[in-house]
């Protein structure tokens, strides 16, 4: 029986690894539309509760919530969390309610994320903070955390606001880590896999075990879906890096090298900082120095990343861990949402591209 681990913690016996080999899932493979149709009236409603809980007699709080919820955003979380639950044999209410949860923290983390860097674009139009200014959006995205516990809260479920909380504080952590280090040319792979954890991962862990739970499932059954969240969210981080520049500004809904500009060395740049020439190395180091694409263009950085196949290394790792997220599936019996989620991880690596 595996032992129960908090949402936070990462067992070295348990530790997020890809495994060896490329191993890859048997069975169906869905595409997008097939697995997000298996969870389409789920997501319908939790998008209802999330109009429900948005609501506020604050206009302006009001105006911003919904202008949040309108936004977008392929609701990966919930629909993880629904998927995981109905694997278990459930699906009801309180899946709802917590996929409203996880979207609401996920918005809050979103809104002051974009306060911390300066940005101006979010899914293709004006972030909040461009909208109302840093000081209403500080605000708006406490809002947004005491509402989600507050919905929370209502599922009088100690279990649920344990693993809420846990992840939150990680969050807020793997942000404070991601400062410390903002700047910095040589910040590792481990350093950054740590913030990436925190930051991405977790969340996605935290979705997919309490989709467990509220089936009812058991501790050994809800470590594994945490498992499987976990892989999934470190993919997911990956392909985002990765994103960052060979997608267009178009479909990442903000400008391509934001990360770079913002002073963060993501891992295609790790990855070039080992194995390129000096004079490619002090190229990074300016684009740091000058917080922006002024003596070096973002197109002679894109050319670098090209050129050392650092983004093909990259996708291989994710795609690795995308693999390992599928295998964990075989402790359960063949259902389409274990096919559904099964595809999920494919299709969080190839997103976009």
């Amino acid at each position: 029986m595996l032992r129960r681990a908090e949402v936070g913690e990462i067992p070295p016996s348990s530790r997020a690894k890809p495994i060896s080999g490329g191993a890859t899932a048997k069975g169906l493979r869905l595409n997008p539309q097939e697995f997000f149709r298996l969870v389409e009236a789920g997501l319908a409603r939790t998008e209802q509760e999330l109009a429900r809980y948005a609501r506020s007699n604050i206009q302006l709080v009001d105006r911003i919530s919904h202008y949040i919820q309108d936004s977008g955003g392929k609701r990966i979380r919930p629909a993880i969390l629904l998927l995981s639950s109905n694997l278990c044999g459930y699906e009801g209410p309180e899946c709802y309610r917590l996929g409203a949860v996880v979207e609401m923290i996920h918005a809050a983390t979103l809104v002051h994320d974009d306060i911390i860097d300066s940005s101006d674009t979010r899914r293709g139009r004006p972030s909040v903070n461009a909208r109302w200014g840093n000081e209403i959006t500080v605000l708006m995205g406490d809002w947004l955390y005491m509402t989600s516990f507050s919905i929370a809260l209502g599922e009088r479920r100690f279990e649920v606001l344990d693993i809420l909380i846990e992840v939150t504080r990680k969050m807020v952590e793997g942000e404070l880590l991601q400062l410390s280090m903002n700047g910095s040319a040589d910040i590792t792979e481990e350093q950054h896999l740590d913030i990436s954890m925190r930051k991405t991962a977790f969340l996605f862990s935290a979705c997919a075990q309490m989709g467990g739970l509220v089936a009812g499932a058991d501790e050994e059954k809800q470590e594994i879906l945490r498992q499987y969240g976990l892989n999934v969210g470190i993919a997911f981080q990956m392909a985002d890096d990765v994103l960052d520049f060979t997608a267009s500004e178009s479909t990442l809904g903000k400008p391509v090298g934001s990360d770079l500009r913002e002073g963060k060395l993501t891992l295609p740049l790790i990855y070039l900082m080992r194995q390129c020439e000096p004079r490619h190395r002090e190229m990074v180091r300016t684009v740091l120095r000058e917080n922006g694409f002024r003596t070096v263009g973002r197109e002679a950085i894109l050319s670098l990343v090209l050129e050392y196949g650092t983004v093909e290394r990259v996708l291989a790792k994710a795609h690795a861990y995308a693999n390992t997220a599928k295998e964990l599936l075989g402790a359960f019996p063949a259902s389409p949402s274990r096919d559904a989620l099964r595809a999920i991880p494919e299709f969080i690596v190839d997103r976009d591209r």
